[in-house]
């Protein structure tokens, strides 16, 4: 089931990454990154007040109930949210900058760093098929900075790849405690509020990091998309996190499948932003879904 979980997040993230390239197109970043985690804590409130105020359609125990927990819990959900919002930020400014076709292959990678820290943490161990897997997607990463410098990206020296390469790395370290929350906690507190403490993260760095220079960057406008961008989040984060809570469920696996998403995004570049060298790219895509491939008959 875990594995079903995890196929249906990929495909969710997918679109959310279309959206968020949508919406931060000559958009100001921090307006739309704040509206997304207030949406998503509206997409959460009710069924936080309602689980602490005993309503009958949230019993104790069901899908959607959000235990009522103290400091002693709270304090890993903030630090959770400090990481993810940490990633997205440097991976927001660096979408903005960077074609999705480039963005998506880079972020495909990210479990091979969360595949070090499943081994090493949680003494995970890889079979044959498995490890076909993740050397394809690893051989996909080196074939898109070639395809990359034929767009005028050098992958050692471009900022917005660094800031993209970085979110990954946090993305990665996410995962990995994400792993840990859910050996301890339900998944609806960790999700609910870390959202939560998000939006509170957000309005300090838009009221006093953003909002006094706003005039000299670049504007804010109203799109759409951003509203998407939250939904499509939280239903990934939902069945992400109830894939991690089964028992002999593989964060390296999981998160490995989760990249998987890449496809959709690729397809929207090619089709909605019009990007170039699709045909090299291409390439890259096709190691990262033969890579998907083998982790799936890899993990049955």
């Amino acid at each position: 089931m875990w594995l079903i979980l995890s196929f249906a997040s990929a495909a969710l993230l997918g679109f959310y990454d279309v959206f968020k390239k949508k919406s931060l197109d000559d958009n100001a970043v921090i307006p739309v990154l704040f509206i997304n985690t207030l949406v998503c804590s509206l997409i959460f409130a009710p069924l936080i007040i309602g689980s602490a105020m005993g309503v009958s359609w949230l019993p104790k125990g069901s899908l959607f109930y959000v235990p009522v927990e103290g400091w002693e819990v709270h304090k890993y959900i903030l630090l959770k949210s400090f990481i993810v919002l940490s990633s997205w930020i440097l991976g927001y400014f660096g979408m903005k900058h960077l074609p999705l076709t480039i963005v998506g292959p880079i972020n495909a990678t990210r479990p091979v760093m969360v595949l070090v820290g499943a081994l090493l943490i949680f003494g995970e161990r890889l079979n044959l098929y498995q490890w076909i897997g993740v050397l394809l997607a690893v051989a996909s990463f080196f074939m898109l900075s070639h395809s990359g410098k034929k767009e005028g990206i050098d992958f050692k020296h471009d900022k917005w790849i660094l800031f993209i390469v970085l979110a990954a790395l946090l993305g990665a370290i996410s995962g990995l405690y994400d792993k840990y929350l859910m050996n301890m906690f339900p998944p609806m507190i960790v999700q609910s509020w870390y959202n939560v403490y998000q939006l509170g993260m957000m309005g300090i760095i838009l009221l006093f990091m953003w909002y006094p220079i706003r005039k000299k960057t670049t504007p804010f406008h109203w799109d759409w998309t951003i509203i998407l961008i939250s939904f499509f989040l939280s239903a990934a984060d939902f069945v992400y996190f109830y894939a991690l809570s089964y028992q002999d469920s593989m964060i390296s696996i999981v998160s490995m499948i989760r990249r998987g998403s890449v496809v959709v995004s690729f397809l929207f570049g090619a089709a909605l932003f019009h990007e170039k060298n699709l045909k090299s790219k291409a390439i890259d895509l096709v190691l990262v879904l033969i890579g998907m491939v083998f982790l799936y008959f890899g993990s049955h």
